[in-house]
């Protein structure tokens, strides 16, 4: 994939992200009957949320690797699990 596009992905990508906790947290803070705060501070919020997300994400996603490399690892090789 040309590195240019691969750019634009990821961006919409993170874009998308925000525009859905953003308005998640709008639906949380209307749920609760509380107002909703201003843009910019929805704004804020919905990027310190997704970035938290990536970042279990990334965590989870290292340890389950892992997991999948120790239990496909060819017999005779490291600890592999059958």
């Amino acid at each position: 994939m040309d590195k240019d596009v691969k750019e634009n992905v990821k961006n919409l990508m993170k874009a998308t992200e925000m525009k859905l906790a953003k308005s998640i947290l709008r639906w949380k803070y209307k749920k609760e009957g509380k107002e909703i705060p201003g843009d910019s501070d929805l704004q804020a919020r919905s990027r310190m949320i997704t970035e938290k997300a990536n970042q279990v994400l990334s965590r989870s996603g290292k340890s389950l690797l892992k997991e999948l490399k120790e239990i496909y690892r060819p017999e005779g090789k490291g600890e592999g699990r059958s």
